[in-house]
């Protein structure tokens, strides 16, 4: 087991907390964060882009000329696809870019930021995370207390709406609960701030514990 300071918001110790070592401890799966972060970009594409078949185009109602006698190839309607303003052939439809990776390398995944981050030491555990008021210039305040400088991502035990309140207007900070923790959030900030009740269930719900 690994020990780690635990924090109040103003940055003074109130204890330490063990971290897991199948977990804070491992050295970081790269190809596996590699996929989790491609899955997890893919299912957050649109997938709306579309274009029109000659049955959706409008117009080519009417054969153009009649079949024989004009000299001119034969021509059932001006919406073809080989007719300018006809329709797309084999174009993009709306589609579904999301896919399911095994559970296992979901968590593998999350392990392996979990311990990048311990290792680079950018992970901040603290007591407890409340703001006197939801204002941003108490989420400032509390930042700089605990030292954090660049990006950071917030995670809670459950939903928090005064700290996403205090956050909102602070474009390199994020709050999340526990249950909505993943890779690509993880890696897109400098420093990860969890709470201890959030560690707690977080190490359970790694180590097969929780759901």
């Amino acid at each position: 087991m690994t020990a780690v300071d635990v924090l109040d918001p103003a940055g003074k110790k109130q204890g330490t907390v063990d971290l897991d070592e199948a977990t804070f401890g491992i050295e970081p799966n790269v190809p596996v964060l590699n996929q989790v972060v491609t899955a997890q970009l893919a299912a957050r594409r649109s997938g709306s882009q579309s274009t029109k078949t000659r049955a959706e185009v409008a117009g080519g109602g009417a054969k153009p000329w009649k079949q024989k006698g004009t000299g001119r190839a034969r021509a059932g309607s001006s919406r073809s696809p080989i007719w300018a303003g006809g329709g797309t052939i084999f174009g993009p439809q709306p589609r579904d870019y999301s896919y399911q990776l095994p559970k296992s390398a979901r968590k593998a995944a999350l392990r392996s930021v979990l311990a990048a981050r311990h290792g680079e030491g950018k992970l901040v555990v603290v007591d407890a995370l409340k703001l006197a008021e939801p204002k941003t210039k108490q989420m400032v305040e509390c930042l700089k207390g605990l030292g954090i400088e660049g990006s950071a991502l917030v995670v809670t035990a459950s939903p928090d709406e005064g700290l996403s309140r205090a956050s909102r207007n602070l474009a390199k900070v994020k709050v999340l609960p526990v249950l909505g923790l993943n890779v690509y959030d993880v890696l897109k900030h400098q420093t990860l701030i969890i709470t201890r009740d959030a560690l707690e269930q977080l190490s359970a719900r790694l180590t097969g514990e929780a759901a």
